[in-house]
Parts: C-alpha cells; sequence; structure tokens
C-alpha cells in the first residue's frame, strides 16, 4: 500500500516541477538615462543583466506642451538630439532586450487635462517612438517595444 500511495505523489511532484521549469517568469528590467556615469545604452544591455530597459524618461508632456526627454546629460534634445540612441536600442533588441520609453518621472511637468490631451499624447508616442511615422523621432528610427507609465504627479486621469 505505501507503494501506491507514493505513485501519486511521485506523479504530483513532478508535474510541480514541469510547471515551475516552464513557467515564463518576469525579467529583471532597470532605468537607464538619469545617471551621466551609468554608461552608454549598448554597455548597459551588455552586461547581459536585464531583459528590460527603460528609457528615462519623456518628463514634459500633455496639457500643450512641446513633449521633451530628458536623459540627463547622455544627449541634448534641444543641441544635438537624441537620434544617435538608435543604434544603441537596436543593439539591445538584437540581444532580445525590451526597450521602453518611460514616461513621467517625479520631477516631470505633465498633467492629462482631458480626453482629447489624453488622445493626442498617445498619438504622439505611437509617432515618434512606437510604430508610426514622424519626421521628428527623438531617438532615431528605431521603435521602441512599449511604454512604462512612471506617473508620479498630476490629479485627472483621462484615457
Amino acid at each position: 500500500m505505501a507503494i501506491t500511495q507514493a505513485r501519486p505523489l511521485a506523479f504530483l511532484c513532478s508535474v510541480i516541477v514541469l510547471l515551475v521549469i516552464n513557467v515564463d517568469a518576469g525579467g529583471i528590467a532597470i532605468y537607464w538615462g538619469q545617471n551621466g556615469n551609468e554608461g552608454t545604452l549598448a554597455e548597459t544591455c551588455a552586461t547581459g543583466n536585464y531583459d528590460f530597459v527603460n528609457i528615462a524618461f519623456l518628463s514634459t508632456f500633455a496639457n500643450g506642451q512641446t513633449p521633451t526627454i530628458n536623459l540627463a546629460g547622455h544627449c541634448n534634445p534641444y543641441r544635438n538630439g537624441c537620434t544617435g540612441l538608435s543604434s544603441d536600442i537596436k543593439s539591445c533588441q538584437a540581444k532580445g532586450i525590451k526597450v521602453m520609453l518611460s514616461i513621467g518621472g517625479g520631477a516631470g511637468s505633465y498633467n492629462l487635462t482631458s480626453a482629447e490631451d489624453a488622445r493626442q499624447v498617445a498619438t504622439y508616442l505611437w509617432n515618434n517612438f512606437l510604430g508610426g511615422i514622424s519626421s521628428s523621432r527623438p531617438l532615431g528610427d528605431a521603435v521602441l517595444d512599449g511604454v512604462d507609465f512612471d506617473i508620479e504627479g498630476g490629479t485627472n486621469q483621462h484615457g
């Protein structure tokens, strides 16, 4: 009788082990862009430590403001632009790393004032960072994998 009871237990343990092995658990993410001493985006991805890199931050947007990316000294969107990051983004993606744009942040200037304002921001994000078309893509021709919302300010919710 002990042998027959052990078989279902062994089977159950085998099933649990197989489920654990086949689980697609989330990977490690990092915010890149707010520390001038953190190295390049390509160097960050080359470490092999991360599955997701959030480029931080698109800190100004909505409410009629010109959207502005702030990457703390890695590039200057007003002077020389940030289009040079395109090759680094593609390098990361070639390694299987998802590269996202993080919008918001603690020191940003953003506040959605209406559902129409939210639609305009969504259209801007699509055309300038994702799969849309724009002649002024801030990060060059690289197509990011998504958007990370780090909304720490503002009070209205529209969408």
